[in-house]
């Protein structure tokens, strides 16, 4: 015999059952969004500090004009960090201001590519022009994947291209199959980013590493996606205000119409007042939006941008795409019709660079 109790009682009994019911749904479900999360960056790199201060010295040499300084590696900027590169190619398209290089870094074992930002005649009115850029071409191959029409050709339609996958086989050649470390500064992010989606898809290299500094969006949330996957390998180094990585602006209301950056961003700044102010290197999230690391203050800084751990990140001066060299430098240079140049080391002098023992990894 089944002894009920008062209406009251049962009615309390089932809003009490009912109520664990939606708790225990609820823990479900949050432990399996917290899984995904935590499985999501499981795929993406760790940040390495060392790696960092060394690829931003890598970032800053490609802006320099002087080719043969740049081509001998004996630049104010080539020393340091980078002393004993061994540039393999050095690629200046003329036509569209572009410059970039390939070597190889002993102390890192790796390939280093590196990309040249923007060298307008004013920073001011690139970046200004980026608060207008639309997503207008779609990437081959990545269904409702969108990106920017002006990066995307920067590194795919120019002589930039086929001089970077040329120097890349020349290196493994003469080198080994070494790991590719692909970098650069501002639109030189955007590049490399690009670079790094091309080598992994389209040449099937391994262990191709990229890391940015003050790199602009390049695609939408399709692209982001796909990218993050590719190559997950990938560091975007913010610092405070920066303008530049708040551009094309992100609008959180048309996640898959609007730019979106890929993940891992790593956001420099300062916290403290008065003389406690120290710098903290945060590593955001897995989503490449994260809100509490750039997007969480206003991107109005171009000072910020110009300069990342202590660094330089522009042209000596501000000329539009001025290059300088002497006899040296054209005996290794090739030139197109355009103007466009290639510098090249020849075959024996790489085969007497493999000689020297690479090694010694310095992170």
């Amino acid at each position: 015999m089944v002894i009920a109790g008062p209406p009251e009682y049962m009615g309390k009994r089932r809003w009490f059952i009912l109520a664990i019911f939606v708790c225990l749904l609820a823990f479900s479900c949050g432990r399996e969004l917290m899984a995904e999360h935590k499985h999501a960056d499981n795929h993406l790199t760790a940040y390495n500090h060392s790696l960092a201060t060394i690829l931003v010295e890598y970032a800053s040499a490609v802006y320099m004009s002087d080719l043969t300084q740049l081509f001998t590696w004996t630049c104010p900027r080539c020393s340091g960090l980078t002393a004993g590169f061994d540039i393999i190619e050095l690629l200046v398209d003329v036509e569209h201001c572009l410059q970039s290089f390939v070597g190889v870094a002993k102390d890192l074992n790796a390939i280093v590519i590196a990309f040249r930002g923007t060298q307008e005649h004013s920073i001011q009115n690139w970046i200004e022009d980026l608060y207008w850029k639309q997503l207008d071409i779609n990437y081959p191959g990545m269904p409702d994947a969108m990106v920017h029409h002006g990066f995307y050709s920067a590194y795919h339609n120019t002589t930039i291209r086929p001089g970077i996958l040329n120097a890349v086989e020349r290196a493994k050649k003469y080198y080994g199959d070494l790991n590719i470390i692909v970098t650069g500064h501002s639109m030189g992010g955007a590049m490399a980013a690009f670079c790094g989606l091309d080598l992994v898809v389209n040449t099937e290299a391994k262990n191709v590493q990229v890391m940015t500094f003050g790199q602009p969006r390049v695609g939408n949330a399709a692209f982001a996606s796909y990218y993050s996957q590719l190559v997950p390998n990938t560091i975007r180094v913010t610092n405070d205000h920066d303008i530049v990585p708040h551009l094309p602006p992100y609008y959180r209301y048309f996640p898959q119409k609007t730019y979106h950056h890929f993940p891992r961003e790593v956001w420099l700044h300062n916290i403290g007042v008065g003389s406690l102010v120290y710098e903290v290197e945060k590593v955001c999230d897995g989503s490449g939006e994260d809100p509490d690391c750039s997007r969480s203050v206003a991107g109005n800084s171009i000072a910020d941008h110009l300069v990342y751990f202590g660094v330089e990140l522009m042209c000596e001066t501000w000329r539009s795409c001025g290059i300088v060299m002497d006899s040296l430098a054209k005996e290794y240079g090739k030139m197109d019709v355009k103007g466009n140049i290639v510098f090249s080391r020849d075959s024996s002098i790489l085969r007497m660079k493999t000689e020297t023992n690479i090694g010694g990894d310095r992170m």
